[in-house]
């Protein structure tokens, strides 16, 4: 069922590149996968006793499925966008809410049954929302009865109501010919009006339109800019270090947001063809994050990607289109290795943190070291591409970073090239990776630039072996 990586397409990657045909078996593949996915919640949901999931909730996840259906047979009405069934179904955020509908309906029973299966009830009104968006965007009428969440009714891709009354809150929706009436207890009918791919409009103040960044290219749909889903905040747990919590914009954030994207094409584009190419290809939706203190001011930022939100990319207000450029470079590393190990096992190292990164204090497990470097390998690249452009005024800078990003994967690669688990795939991978950054000496740093970077990985090595000598392996020593 799953494709076959070409050598070709496995050695692009390992350059941190990728033509169109091997970004396309990327995507196709983690949409069969979430389309996968989505039948699994069917499947537990159907196989659930009636204590986990009534039969009432049954009833309504088939009826919500057969309006999907007959969404995905008609033809999308504006050329420009996918088909309306699929693009939402592939909506980055839609594989977090898959992922605790799953939870839910697999848990055994414990303590916490009561706040699980209230869990578990929202996230399957869910569906019946993305349901009801879908079939507003095939143009399909219909009436339904939703529920807001904690006071707040999300339509992804459309915008949210919010209700008079808080707590879990009934909503009827009509829709007709590109309208939604929503009717709630003791508050003043809202009527939305939908717009041509992302976004909605309300006159009424309870509603808060989705918005969205123009499309990339001239030729591209419009980017979400996501604040409004339930489904993009951050799983607890120390894989995200000091990111915060999703960001809901005012005015001035969004504007901030829209002045650095109008300038990250460019950008792009300036450290390498493929760069915006990739961003194209892989990016679907952007999620607000706010900033941590730590981060300070200038060109700070903060970013991350979900593993089960492919397309999706989380980050802190830019400050300028070069650092969203950059983030956008560093994070479709991470979606694309994860995808590709989807398809390939580069290795079977164990999840022991033994190795070290000159990018962490902590020590780190061989997949996250290999993450790290392969995105850090692309940072090197885009700065280079970037720093042998004539006429930049911040050729210098761009130096500087290279310089630093080439030092910590050389630091990095003798412990991946090492490894006695690489399979006969990861080995290649890796040696490319070896390979492409031997080739970026053909265009040195100044030398200064250089020195400091050595330098400054050879004092994270120092203090890092000060604080975990007994991790330390042979191969990264």
């Amino acid at each position: 069922m799953f494709p076959v990586v070409p050598e070709r397409a496995l050695l692009e990657l390992a350059r941190t590149e990728g033509g169109p045909d091997t970004l396309i078996l990327l995507v196709r593949d983690q949409d069969t996968r979430r389309l996968l996915l989505l039948r699994a919640v069917l499947d537990a949901a159907e196989a659930a006793g009636p204590s986990v999931c009534t039969a009432a909730q049954k009833a309504r996840l088939r009826e919500d499925w057969a309006l999907l259906t007959e969404a995905d047979r008609l033809p999308a009405a504006d050329a420009r966008f996918a088909n309306p069934a699929r693009a939402r179904l592939f909506h980055p955020l839609t594989g977090p809410w898959a992922r605790s509908c799953l939870r839910g309906l697999d848990a055994a029973p414990g303590p916490a049954d009561g706040e699980r299966a209230r869990r578990l009830r929202r996230d399957l009104a869910h569906f019946s929302a993305i349901a009801a968006v879908v079939a507003a965007g095939a143009g399909i009428p219909f009436r339904t009865r939703l529920t807001a969440r904690a006071g707040v009714l999300a339509l992804p891709s459309l915008g949210a109501l919010h209700t008079a009354r808080s707590g879990d809150v009934p909503v009827d929706v009509t829709c007709t010919e590109g309208r939604l009436v929503l009717r709630q207890a003791a508050a003043p009918d809202v009527t939305v009006h939908l717009e041509s791919g992302v976004g909605a409009w309300s006159g009424a103040l309870a509603w808060t339109p989705a918005h969205a960044l123009p499309g990339l290219t001239r030729t591209a749909p419009p980017l979400p800019l996501d604040d409004l889903d339930p489904y993009r905040e951050l799983p607890d747990g120390p894989g995200h270090g000091n990111l915060r919590t999703p960001l809901a914009l005012d005015d001035a954030e969004r504007k901030r947001w829209l002045q650095a994207w109008s300038g990250t094409a460019l950008a792009l584009r300036s450290g390498g063809a493929q760069r915006l190419a990739e961003a194209g290809a892989l990016l679907r939706c952007l999620v607000p994050l706010e900033t941590p203190p730590d981060v300070g001011t200038g060109r700070g930022s903060c970013s991350a990607t979900r593993r089960e939100a492919f397309g999706g990319l989380l980050s802190s207000t830019p400050p300028d289109a070069v650092t969203l450029a950059a983030t956008l470079v560093h994070e479709l590393q991470h979606a694309k290795l994860a995808a590709l190990s989807d398809l390939v096992t580069l290795h079977r190292a164990g999840p022991a943190a033994r190795y070290f990164a000159p990018w962490r204090a902590d020590p780190r497990p061989y997949d996250g070291l290999l993450q790290g470097t392969y995105s850090h390998l692309a940072m090197a690249a885009f700065y280079q591409r970037r720093a042998l452009v004539g006429g930049l005024p911040d050729r210098d800078w761009a130096w500087a970073q290279h310089a630093r990003y080439r030092a910590q994967v050389g630091a990095a690669l003798p412990a991946l090239v090492g490894s006695p688990d690489l399979t006969v795939r990861g080995r290649r991978f890796v040696d490319e990776m070896a390979a492409t950054h031997e080739r970026m000496a053909e265009h040195l740093a100044p030398r200064g630039h250089v020195a400091r970077a050595q330098a400054y990985v050879a004092s994270a090595r120092a203090l890092w072996a000060q604080r975990h000598a007994s991790a330390l392996p042979p191969s990264n020593g």
